[in-house]
């Protein structure tokens, strides 16, 4: 919305436009009137893409930060051969690292092949709880554009009624509907466009993870392997 509003501060600046002065709040609250009734949905999109943002960014944050820690421990454990203490702090710790590799630890005597299924099993759960709330900012960064368009198709069937109901056309007729038209175009826009690079990323980071515990989940299972060697 900030972004709208800037853009629609930029359009006053145009030669022959004049319009009066207004601080940011001003403008805010006056292109909110203005959109008509697609400020609601629009508006809605704005909170829910807020609200989804802040939560992901810090959910993502504290499980990063677990992840790491883990991954540094376990491995330290694993590579002094200390597999009991490893499975003890995974089982202590809620983070997906510690998961996926508590599950293929609970099976390293039932061969190479079971771990690793284990471990993928385990992953694939990780991964979609890691994934929670990224379909919300996907459906914004569709719905959003589709609504200020719709906004524009309402905007120009206004416009046109003025002018059948009028039977002439002129500016003040027609100038209502199309504001109403623009504004909701440029704000689905500015709705999508920071949700958008807020989304990729939220996936970059979760890939980033992702090739972390894998990196370990790899480690621990050539660890477990080398163990294993000496006792066949």
């Amino acid at each position: 919305m900030v972004g709208q509003m800037q853009l629609y501060g930029a359009l006053l600046q145009i030669p022959g436009v004049d319009a009066p002065e207004m601080t940011m709040t001003e403008q805010m609250a006056f292109v909110w009137d203005e959109m008509g009734f697609m400020r609601w949905p629009l508006g809605a999109c704005v909170v829910v893409a807020i609200l989804v943002i802040i939560w992901k960014f810090f959910d993502l944050l504290a499980k990063s930060g677990k992840t790491r820690r883990i991954l540094t421990e376990v491995n330290q454990l694993l590579s002094e051969h200390k597999v009991e203490e490893a499975m003890e702090v995974c089982r202590e710790s809620d983070s997906p690292a510690a998961n996926i590799l508590f599950a293929g630890l609970e099976r390293r005597n039932e061969g190479t092949d079971r771990i690793m299924k284990a471990i993928e099993n385990q992953g694939l759960l990780e991964l979609s709880r890691l994934e929670k709330g990224l379909v919300v900012l996907a459906t914004l960064i569709n719905i959003a554009p589709l609504l200020g368009f719709l906004g524009t198709v309402i905007g120009m069937i206004l416009a046109f009624q003025a002018i059948e109901v009028a039977g002439e056309v002129e500016a003040t007729l027609v100038a209502g509907g199309i504001k109403v038209a623009l504004l909701t175009t440029a704000t689905g826009l500015a709705i999508a466009i920071p949700v958008s690079i807020a989304h990729n990323y939220f996936v970059s980071r979760i890939d980033s993870l992702v090739i972390d515990m894998e990196e370990s989940a790899q480690k621990m299972i050539d660890t477990l392997h080398a163990m294993e060697s000496p006792r066949v």
